[in-house]
């Protein structure tokens, strides 16, 4: 992103304390590690840092100038000096200003689970018909939504963000400055209980994608009563479900799906219903978008999961298959259906904590172990202080301290060519378990 003196003053709604640069177009960064030389610097704050502090660090290394909420904070050697009540908003403003420039057909997408995987099928699909840009791993916040808007390129036709919240009003000030055409909610489910305290809340929540909604767009979502009792109609509303009349399910392996939705065939390489379900609101943003379904057919065959979400590996005789990226009830009642419906035996689980359920948490752990129940497989592993809570009455379950102990208990007491499935939230650092087999 580059943008002209008088530009960056009128975007960012900047009042000019310093300004003895020559005309030019300007880039921008936030870290002074990496600033290049003639970039304007702008310096973020959060909660135990505060990015103002580093002014002198950044036009030592070449920034030209910089933003700064404070009048007085005067650089001699910096050119360019501009005045912003709050900083983050400038580089949200400047992005936006920017994105708008470029003018692409913008595709939002939240959920509780699933979004970056949908993120990842949308993006193999609309890059079948032009330049597409899409939120890169974990840049689903205000700073990763402006690092994305900033990287578009001149030609490029299509955006595909992705928008994560933890609260109310983080998901609405994301669409405020993307600006969506096609606002998908993938589903809407426990995750961030804790913190939004209901199920509806929650819904609430993800609907404020709606808020900066395209008046010609659409909202594509899961076909939940939560999400039908927010939805304020105010757009056209399209929505989705693994139980829609037009869909049949052909085939399914641990590895792949195939289905048929509105008299078209579709393959994944990936597999589970709930990646079937995913796969529908592509096609529908698709088909809204005119995009034919064989292309939309071949580029859902091109995606690929991303690392930690159903990555297959073979390791000293095991096929280790991570899922451990994330985890909530919803997500790890999905895989723990996925591998024990469609993975050959021997098989095994191993399940970690899930984060941010709230007062309720051992409930929902209680409530995965009852879940399993319905199914066999030869051993259950549990780390964490909340997985102890999941225990099965017909399914051998051991309880570890940590992932080294179940990195052992693996090698030493799983048959070899046993199938095992990682799935535990993030924190708990399910790779440690990987690394330690792979030695």
């Amino acid at each position: 992103m580059k943008l002209g003196l008088s530009e960056i003053i009128q975007a960012a709604q900047a009042q000019i304390i310093k300004s003895v640069a020559d005309d030019g177009l300007f880039g921008f960064s936030t870290d002074t590690r990496t600033i290049n030389e003639g970039e304007i610097y702008i310096p973020l704050k959060g909660e135990a840092f505060d990015g103002e502090n580093f002014i002198e660090n950044a036009v030592s290394s070449g920034a030209i100038g910089y933003f700064t909420t404070d009048k007085t904070k005067v650089v001699d050697n910096a050119k360019i000096i501009l005045l912003v009540k709050d900083t983050k908003e400038a580089y949200l403003k400047l992005a936006n200003y920017y994105k708008n420039k470029i003018n692409p057909y913008t595709i939002a997408i939240t959920g509780s689970s699933g979004k970056t995987t949908v993120k990842e099928m949308m993006f193999s699909v609309f890059k079948c018909i032009g330049k597409t840009v899409k939120s890169n791993l974990n840049h689903n916040n205000e700073i990763g939504l402006c690092q994305t808007l900033s990287s578009l390129e001149k030609d490029t036709k299509y955006l595909i963000v992705e928008m994560g919240m933890r609260g109310f009003g983080e998901i609405e000030l994301l669409s405020k400055y993307a600006q969506p055409d096609i606002a998908v909610i993938v589903n809407t489910g426990s995750a961030h209980i804790g913190r939004l305290g209901s199920l509806l809340n929650i819904a609430k929540a993800k609907f404020e994608i709606t808020k900066y909604l395209n008046l010609n767009g659409v909202l594509i979502a899961h076909d939940n009563p939560l999400i039908k009792q927010v939805n304020d109609n105010k757009h056209k509303t399209i929505y989705f479900s693994l139980s829609d009349e037009n869909l049949i399910i052909k085939e399914m392996t641990s590895k792949s799906c195939s289905f048929n939705y509105k008299g078209f065939d579709y393959k994944l390489n990936v597999a589970g219903e709930h990646n079937i379900q995913n796969a529908l609101s592509v096609i529908e943003a698709g088909l809204f978008s005119g995009i034919q379904p064989d292309i939309i057919a071949k580029g859902l065959s091109e995606f690929s999961p991303i690392e930690k979400r159903w990555d297959i590996e073979e390791i000293k005789g095991f096929k280790i298959i991570n899922d451990s990226y994330n985890s909530n009830p919803e997500s790890v009642k999905a895989a723990i259906k996925t591998f024990l419906d469609y993975t050959p035996s021997p098989k095994s689980i191993v399940l970690g904590d899930m984060g941010e359920l709230g007062l309720n948490e051992e409930e929902y752990h209680t409530q995965t172990g009852n879940f399993l129940e319905q199914f066999n497989c030869d051993y259950l592993l549990t780390v964490g202080n909340l997985a102890k809570f999941i225990t099965p009455k017909n399914i051998k379950t051991i309880h570890l301290e940590n992932n080294l102990e179940a990195a052992d208990y693996i090698k030493t007491h799983f048959p070899k060519g046993s199938n095992v499935l990682l799935k535990a939230s993030r924190f708990m650092k399910f790779e440690q378990i990987l690394e330690e087999l792979r030695k």
